[in-house]
């Protein structure tokens, strides 16, 4: 994982709610964000130019008399970077009035959560490609990105393909008897299955591409560019992979993988989130049939 810290600017007044939870969320000893903190404005448009912050939280308290001109000056001191409001019921017009005038969101500051804050960051990331605030949405286990960071870039890479004519394929892999490593193995044999497979999928793709762990057993990476015959040429060698990755797994191998691929053209109308749950239904079908060798390999389909 690439040690890139999210460097933030947060502008909040005396409650210091936002701050808490950031930090919370995020502990200096994981050294993900590098966050600024600042309480008037004359600070907050110096620190600007000083610091090149990649999000700003801007608290319209710290602006009672003009809320929306606090926005305005923001948003115009760094047009291309996300600002996300945070208001009180006394702003809450103002606040709604904010996205008009350059702000990307606004938060509540009395309903302020973990959700909530996650929710902007995806918002942030699908206007951005900053390597810091991706890295806020990573699997802690396999470096890998999570769910919400896998569907924010994969209907990034869709609407990019639809504008350049280019497509896409979506592979989708489950280790089948991860519940059973975990029973007689334990955690610790769990988590280095899950990184052999993690490092795997990245061997196997380009820098481009985008590699996640979906869920406790499950993986996907979403190949960018990629040409329809590379679908079955990329299981094929996948295939190999595996037979490798279980020749050298622990005592508690060999791995049962399998795995769905589907291909994606710009004439399409199906959603990312829809192809992807149309790759994963295949490997949810596919567990509950008995089947069981492994690795083994759906037919790849066109979309």
């Amino acid at each position: 994982m690439s040690g890139e810290k999210l460097r933030i600017l947060l502008a909040e007044g005396n409650s210091g709610r936002a701050e808490t939870i950031l930090r919370a969320l995020y502990p200096e000893e994981q050294g993900q964000l590098e966050m600024t903190v600042v309480s008037v404005m004359p600070t907050l448009l110096a620190t600007l130019e000083k610091m090149k912050p990649e999000l700003i939280f801007l608290d319209l308290t710290i602006a009672p008399a003009g809320p929306l001109d606090a926005v305005r000056l923001v948003h115009r001191a760094a047009p291309d970077v996300p600002l996300i409001v945070i208001t009180d019921e006394a702003n809450r017009n103002a606040a709604a009035a904010s996205l008009s005038q350059g702000a990307l969101d606004c938060l509540n500051a009395e309903q302020l959560d973990a959700e909530s804050v996650a929710r902007v960051f995806r918002l942030a990331l699908e206007q951005n490609t900053l390597e810091g605030l991706a890295n806020l949405l990573r699997d802690p286990v396999t470096g890998l990105y999570t769910r919400d960071g896998f569907l924010t870039l994969g209907m990034r890479a869709m609407d990019n393909g639809k504008r350049k004519d280019s497509t896409l394929v979506l592979l989708c892999m489950r280790i089948q008897n991860l519940p059973t490593i975990r029973a007689e193995f334990g955690p610790s044999a769990v988590e280095s299955s899950l990184r052999e497979v993690g490092a795997m999928l990245k061997g196997s793709f380009r820098r481009t591409d985008v590699i996640a762990r979906l869920g406790d057993s499950q993986f996907a990476a979403l190949a960018i560019d990629a040409v329809e015959p590379s679908a079955p040429v990329l299981c094929q060698r996948l295939e190999r992979r595996i037979a490798v990755l279980n020749r050298e797994i622990g005592p508690w191998g060999p791995l049962e993988l399998r795995m769905n691929a589907r291909f994606w053209s710009p004439g399409s109308t199906k959603s990312f989130s829809e192809l992807l749950d149309t790759v994963e239904a295949g490997l949810r079908a596919g567990a509950t049939t008995g089947e069981a060798p492994s690795p083994e390999r759906e037919t790849v389909s066109r979309e």
